[in-house]
């Protein structure tokens, strides 16, 4: 430490005041005794050890005070590091940008040999003007940011994922009722197989997690996800969960899982490829609002985050060695857990449907309960916060529609055309009553349609569907995957025998031409043509008798 005593305490900077005390405030307490020098050592050791630092610094610190008894002199000197600044400030910016912040991600040792043999050496030797490492150091560490280290060195989206500042009140900030729910999927950590014994693989949960309460509205299970899924699951949001928990053999009151009828008025969505298509987007058409996060927010979707991890520690607790995947599944040596695999998707499905309710209605939540809420005696279970803030007025987000308009306002659209053979869509025709000038005026129309069921379409026109039935019944019950194969089956087996139909009719015309071969040109000059009459009832009794001898 350099003793220099500053002319006035307006020269010392903020910082430089500081660290004055606080060394002051670290001696303060031996000066008195640093003439008893048996004290003295004991003071010293005592103090190095109070503050973590060596007993070499404590007593630099009292000499320095001691020598001048001015407080200033422990002032730390930086008018030496600024002036270097100043000299090779452009440098080693020059430096830092073109090397440290960088993809390449090369520590700072690095950069400052590079500095140094790209401004600092010629002709084999190193110039005497260079900064030292630790000037080198002081400009970095005073012109930092870490913001621009992070995503330079990593990149804007693991800064956005990984180091982001979260600063928001997560979901309550903007989930202040019920209603709003936030959508997503995941795979299970479990391998399933069919009812034969086979393998399948790993089925795919869809979930809708109200973000107020954390009730699970409804999921959706298959192999399947996409468009799919998120049918069944907005079937399943609105059904009667006390019938469909029946259908596995579960009894339960409404009082565990109640959300019968009512659709979320709001959507939170991820930038999912299903949740931005037409298919899905089609939902507004009933009201209701889609939004859709912004990319990397993940402290925004909290709930639903909570629901898979939640429901996925449930199970696999119990389910060890029946085709539950381990942390390990992907290292080397690790089990094949795709061999102890045990279950049928619908076993699964019933203890699915156990750890649901039990997470409606039995895990304890820790929610910000309000002053009314706790005067109500609301019990921390996610379905009867959910119910207290229906009870209460703050339903306002939930939407009641049936099951037959949700399900057709989510079938897939597509355009089909009115012909003098009905209405086609996708190559098939289908017909209804009362449409006698549109099959011969030939529009086009937009019409829904069920990809798994071939039998009816339905006609929207103005926010109304309108029935058509399948007229051609050789497809009737298919899916209109099968009914395509067929079309195409059938125009491969018309399109093989298109040569051995042609060959076919050039031997046809061989065979007429060899017949008529021998006939003359001029035959229709020479032909008779009176008594036609009398000659055709000669040529009738010659067929007759003809017919009669088995000629």
């Amino acid at each position: 430490m350099k003793n220099e005593v500053f002319e006035d305490y307006t020269e010392l900077t903020a910082k430089q005041f500081a660290v004055m005390n606080y060394r002051y405030t670290m001696i303060s307490g031996i000066i008195p005794i640093v003439e008893d020098k048996k004290k003295l050592a004991a003071a010293v050791k005592r103090t190095a050890e109070e503050y973590g630092v060596s007993k070499p610094t404590v007593r630099n610190y009292l000499k320095a005070y001691l020598k001048d008894r001015d407080k200033r002199v422990l002032a730390p000197v930086i008018r030496e590091a600024k002036a270097m600044e100043n000299k090779y400030a452009f440098d080693i910016r020059w430096a830092l940008n073109k090397y440290y912040y960088t993809r390449d991600k090369r520590s700072l040792s690095d950069v400052y040999t590079l500095l140094i043999k790209e401004r600092f050496y010629k002709d084999g030797a190193l110039l005497e003007d260079r900064p030292t490492y630790s000037q080198f150091l002081y400009y970095y560490n005073k012109h930092k940011s870490a913001t621009n280290k992070i995503i330079s060195r990593q990149g804007l989206s693991y800064f956005q994922r990984n180091e982001r500042p979260l600063l928001g009140d997560g979901v309550q900030e903007y989930c202040n009722t019920i209603g709003i729910v936030m959508l997503d999927s995941s795979v299970a950590d479990i391998y399933l197989i069919n009812e034969a014994g086979q393998l399948v693989g790993r089925p795919i949960i869809t979930a809708c997690i109200d973000a107020y309460s954390g009730l699970c509205c409804g999921y959706s299970l298959g192999w399947e996800g996409g468009n799919f899924a998120l049918r069944n699951l907005m079937q399943n949001i609105i059904c009667d969960k006390v019938a469909y928990c029946r259908n596995f053999g579960i009894e339960i009151s409404e009082a565990d899982w109640n959300c019968k009828g009512c659709l979320p008025g709001k959507f939170i969505t991820d930038k999912g490829s299903e949740y931005a298509s037409e298919n899905f987007s089609q939902l507004t058409e009933l009201g209701i609002v889609i939004e859709n996060l912004q990319a990397y927010r993940a402290e925004l979707k909290g709930p639903v985050e909570q629901f898979f991890c939640c429901i996925q520690d449930y199970f696999k607790t119990y389910l060890k060695g029946k085709g539950i995947i381990e942390p390990d599944f992907q290292e080397r040596g690790a089990l094949d857990y795709r061999r102890q695999a045990c279950l049928t998707l619908r076993q699964f499905e019933t203890i699915l449907l156990h750890c649901i309710i039990y997470y409606n209605s039995k895990r304890v939540v820790d929610f910000p309960f309000t002053k009314q809420m706790l005067d109500d005696g609301v019990k921390p279970y996610a379905m009867n916060i959910f119910e207290w803030a229906r009870e209460n007025g703050a339903g306002t987000n939930l939407l009641e529609v049936d099951a037959e308009t949700l399900r057709l306002t989510m079938l897939p659209r597509t355009t089909a055309k009115f012909t003098r053979k009905g209405l086609i869509l996708k190559g098939l025709r289908y017909k209804a009553e009362g449409f006698q000038d549109e099959y011969l005026d030939g529009n086009k129309v937009e019409a829904a349609y069920d990809p798994d069921n071939v039998n009816q379409i339905y006609l929207l026109e103005n926010g109304v569907y309108t029935e058509f039935t399948l007229i051609e019944t050789r497809y009737a019950d298919t899916t209109f995957e099968v009914a395509q194969e067929m079309k195409q089956v059938q125009k491969k087996k018309l399109a093989d025998e298109k040569e051995a139909q042609l060959l076919a009719k050039i031997h046809l015309a061989e065979h007429i031409e060899a017949i008529a071969g021998g006939t003359g040109t001029d035959t229709l000059s020479r032909t008779n043509l009176s008594n036609v009459r009398a000659t055709r009832a000669v040529e009738k009794e010659r067929q007759r008798l003809k017919r009669k001898d088995g000629c």
